[in-house]
């Protein structure tokens, strides 16, 4: 198999410049990135956007989901040229289940009491957006990232469409395809425990982070791409990866 592309999907509240540690290392390893930006407006249409990311691209894709993110790879790893997913402080929804519903299994996070809500207008009316409390996102969203730069990544947000937490996951291309998943034991966004449940329904090939936050592709990104190259390398090296898929724990 020649060197997959890798596909960096970055999650909710942030933007592919959260990759921006990482796209270096993956680069200082010959590695082909793209990081396209995610619309954040919804489930099936930002998966919908990565899917025609993903068809644009000659040869095997491996798909890389930040928190939201993995929700979106999940739908849109389906697509004939990927060949693996690599989940990273993320929500691994199963086909039918909603981010609300995941979350719901498990107490809530300090994220729930810290989101500001805000409407935009759509075509004939308006909707609900959701963004983190500026003063309280360094502590829930970045607390392993410099004071500096929590305060700049909270200034430069992107907001996430209300709907997103209520929409069903098409798809879970995690049946079908092999995983990784990187656990930030220090998360107070997505509680580890979701991630830690995702990944093992998963099946994935987990690591675990002690003491990294949510922002751990902007506070860790070498270990981050240090599990995306064993991803890439593992699917290189074999023609049948690792069995993929698991069942609800």
């Amino acid at each position: 198999m020649p060197t997959p592309t890798v596909v960096l999907v970055h999650g909710a509240f942030t933007d592919s410049a959260s990759w921006f540690g990482v796209v270096a290392e993956l680069h200082s390893h010959g590695i082909p990135v793209v990081a396209p930006a995610n619309p954040l407006r919804g489930l099936a249409a930002d998966a919908a956007h990565v899917a025609s990311v993903v068809a644009r691209i000659d040869g095997p894709v491996v798909l890389v989901g930040h928190s939201y993110g993995g929700a979106l790879i999940t739908v849109a790893g389906t697509a004939d040229n990927v060949v693996g997913l690599v989940y990273v402080a993320a929500y691994v929804l199963e086909e039918g289940e909603s981010l609300g519903e995941l979350q719901g299994r498990f107490p809530a996070t300090e994220l729930v009491s810290d989101l500001r809500q805000w409407t935009y207008p759509v075509p004939g009316g308006e909707a609900v957006e959701v963004t983190i409390e500026e003063s309280a996102f360094p502590a829930v969203f970045a607390a392993d990232v410099c004071p500096q730069v929590a305060r700049v990544l909270a200034s430069c947000q992107r907001a996430l469409a209300l709907a997103a937490f209520d929409e069903k996951a098409a798809a879970a291309a995690w049946r079908t395809r092999p995983s990784w998943a990187l656990v930030a034991g220090a998360d107070r966004a997505i509680a580890p425990d979701v991630e830690r449940f995702g990944a093992a329904r998963a099946g994935a090939v987990v690591i675990e982070i002690e003491g990294a936050s949510h922002a751990v592709t902007v506070s860790q990104p070498t270990a981050v791409a240090g599990l995306i190259r064993d991803a890439v390398h593992a699917l290189r090296s074999t023609a049948r990866p690792t069995e993929p898929g698991g069942t609800d724990r």
